[in-house]
C-alpha cells in the first residue's frame, strides 16, 4: 500500500529546500563584509535581509511550479522530483493563493527594508520580486528564452550580496570588492542551474522551454557548469591579490576537490535522473562556500590590522 505523505510535507517539498541556499548564500558574504568593516551587524535587518530572500526564492519556486504546469512543461516525463501540483497532490488554485501569498509577504518585509535602506532597496526588492515572477510566466520569461542564467548570476551573486552590504550601511553604494565577491554564489547558483537545466533537456526541448541547454546543447551546458565552478573557486586567491588581504581567504580552495568531483560527474554523460544527486550536492557545495567565507573574510581583515 502506498503511503499518504501529510500536507505538510508536500508543501515543504514544493518550496525546494535545496535551492533556497541560492538565497541565503550572498546574503550571508554580504553580512559577512559588513561585519568585517565594522565588527558588528545590525541583527534585526540582517535576519529580515534573510526573510526576505527566502521568501523571495520560495515565492519563485511556487510561481515556477504555477506556470510550468499552465504551460504544460511539467509531465508525467519529468525527470526531477515529482511536483505537488504536477502529481495533483496540490490543486492549482491552492499553489497561485499560496504564491500570491508569499510574494505578498516577500514585498511585506521588503517594505521594512525600504524605510530604512532607501530608494536603492526599493528598485532592488521590486526587481527582484518582479524577476521571480517573470522567470517563468509566459512563452518569453527569463526560463523559456534563455535569459534566466544571467538572471541567476546578478540577482543571486552581486545584487543580493551588495543590497545585504548596503543595508548595513545605507548611504554610498558598497565598494567594488562587494560586487566582485557576490559573483562567487551568482556563478555557483548558475551552476545549480544548468544542471537542472541539463537534466531536464529533452523534457524542456519538447515543450519549447528554450533553456541554453536546449538552445546550444548538452556540451554547452557541461561546459558552463565547469566554468562557473571554475570562476568562483578562482575569486578567493583574486580578492586576497586585489585587496592586499591575509590569505586565510585562501581556505575556500578546500572546496576544489569537490568541485573537480562534481564536474566529472556532469562531464560523464549522465542526464536525467542520474544528475538529481550532483543537483543537490552542488547546492549544499553552495552553502559551504558561503560559510566558508563568512568565517574567513572577516579573520583576513583582522589579520591584515595586526
Amino acid at each position: 500500500m502506498t503511503s499518504v505523505q501529510p500536507q505538510w510535507k508536500i508543501w515543504v517539498a514544493t518550496t525546494r529546500p535545496k535551492t533556497l541556499f541560492a538565497a541565503l548564500a550572498p546574503v550571508l558574504m554580504g553580512a559577512a563584509m559588513a561585519w568585517e568593516r565594522a565588527g558588528t551587524l545590525n541583527w534585526a535587518i540582517f535576519w529580515l535581509t534573510l526573510a526576505t530572500a527566502t521568501a523571495i526564492q520560495i515565492g519563485t519556486n511556487f510561481c515556477n511550479d504555477v506556470f510550468d504546469h499552465r504551460q504544460g512543461a511539467d509531465t508525467e516525463a519529468r525527470q526531477g522530483p515529482r511536483r505537488g501540483l504536477q502529481s495533483g497532490q496540490i490543486s492549482f488554485r491552492a499553489m497561485v493563493a499560496v504564491t500570491v501569498m508569499t510574494f505578498g509577504l516577500a514585498a511585506g518585509l521588503s517594505v521594512r527594508l525600504f524605510l530604512h535602506g532607501g530608494a536603492p532597496i526599493f528598485w532592488i526588492a521590486t526587481a527582484s520580486i518582479l524577476s521571480g515572477i517573470f522567470y517563468t510566466a509566459g512563452r518569453r520569461s527569463l526560463a523559456y528564452t534563455g535569459m534566466a542564467d544571467l538572471f541567476v548570476i546578478i540577482f543571486f551573486g552581486p545584487v543580493a550580496t551588495a543590497g545585504t552590504y548596503y543595508l548595513q550601511f545605507p548611504g554610498p553604494w558598497p565598494p567594488p570588492e562587494v560586487l566582485l565577491v557576490g559573483l562567487g554564489p551568482g556563478l555557483i547558483a548558475t551552476a545549480l542551474l544548468t544542471v537542472n537545466n541539463l537534466r531536464d533537456l529533452e523534457e524542456d526541448r519538447s515543450n519549447r522551454k528554450h533553456t541554453l541547454a536546449v538552445r546550444f546543447g548538452a556540451s554547452f551546458a557541461r561546459a558552463e557548469y565547469r566554468v562557473c565552478l571554475t570562476l568562483a573557486l578562482l575569486l578567493p586567491p583574486l580578492m586576497a591579490v586585489l585587496t592586499n588581504r591575509s590569505w586565510t581567504v585562501l581556505l575556500l580552495l578546500v572546496l576544489a576537490p569537490r568541485a573537480v568531483r562534481l564536474m566529472r560527474r556532469v562531464q560523464s554523460g549522465n542526464t536525467g535522473p542520474e544528475l538529481n544527486p550532483v543537483l543537490g550536492a552542488t547546492g549544499k557545495m553552495l552553502l559551504q562556500y558561503a560559510v566558508l567565507f563568512s568565517l574567513t573574510w572577516p579573520a583576513a581583515g583582522a589579520l591584515c590590522m595586526i
